[in-house]
């Protein structure tokens, strides 16, 4: 595919890819304190109609009603919402994360299609909301890449120079010694699943910014499976107590110039699931590998 090294074609693989990046960034702190959460696609469509809904109430002289900032933080404050939600019902009623999560998606996406009718909701088209997720810094770097290379630096340093992020490699390597070393292994899992809302938020930010619509059956569709693929690949262990998200960010990356690549070569994008799934695979087998 002779246009794939062009410059262009690159930086739209980075603006393409922020999306599920910022979901993935959130996952990999799930994943390795021990979790999952299958509800991050359906979450990201109601917290993106949550933003919708209110960037698009304007007054009759055109001015917005609610300020984009607020709208953009009512947003993230529903998909933290929904993290706390998953995160208290798996500690506290102790349940398996992949069957609370799941449930969870099933509901967001449930809500989202009652209030926008399984329609598709227009947003305000302004320049203001519609440039996060299309504009460029210096007309050459995708803002939603900035905003996502951001958020994994200051994850980073969470992750590795605060007693959270160990806490939360203790947690996933081993739950029953880390309780036992006083760590309140609860409010570990609860935060991690919060931060995962925060990302997923951000996600939905760029996602809405980017079409100024919602689709409700639609928006979101996938893409935590693509965020857990991004995860895997990043060298993250779905068994918790590893990973790093400079990995995260190489996994992600390298999801975009697969499917980029489907694409340029005209493979049919009906075996984008075939060639993903074949990828997580190959990721796991690798890691039982090594171990």
């Amino acid at each position: 595919a002779p246009r794939f090294l062009n410059p262009d074609n690159l930086l739209n693989i980075l603006r393409n890819t922020s999306t599920v990046g910022a979901i993935a960034l959130g996952m990999t702190f799930v994943i390795i304190a021990g979790g999952i959460d299958l509800s991050a696609g359906p979450v990201l469509a109601t917290s993106g109609a949550v933003l919708i809904l209110l960037q698009r109430m304007v007054n009759p002289d055109g001015s917005a009603v609610i300020p984009l900032p607020i709208a953009i933080l009512a947003c993230c404050a529903v998909a933290v919402a929904f993290g706390f939600l998953n995160g208290i019902i798996i500690t506290k009623a102790k349940l398996p994360a992949f069957i609370v999560t799941l449930a969870v998606g099933i509901i967001a996406r449930s809500v989202t299609m009652y209030f926008c009718r399984g329609a598709t909701i227009m947003g305000n088209n302004i320049p203001q909301f519609t440039g996060i997720g299309n504009g460029s810094l210096f007309d050459l770097i995708p803002i939603p890449f900035i905003v996502v290379v951001v958020m994994a630096l200051v994850f980073h340093a969470l992750l590795t120079r605060t007693k959270i992020g160990t806490y939360v490699f203790a947690v996933g390597g081993n739950e029953n010694a880390a309780r036992y070393s006083g760590i309140k292994v609860d409010r570990i899992r609860i935060l991690t699943y919060m931060l995962a809302g925060l990302c997923t938020g951000v996600a939905a930010t760029i996602e809405m910014s980017r079409m100024a619509a919602v689709a409700a059956a639609t928006s979101g569709s996938q893409y935590e499976f693509e965020a857990i693929t991004a995860v895997i690949v990043g060298g993250t262990s779905l068994a918790g107590g590893r990973g790093r998200l400079v990995g995260t960010i190489v996994g992600f990356i390298i999801l975009g110039i697969v499917n980029n690549m489907m694409i340029m070569l005209h493979i049919s994008p009906y075996l984008s699931g075939a060639v993903k799934g074949a990828v997580i695979l190959f990721a796991v087998l690798m890691q039982r590998r090594e171990r």
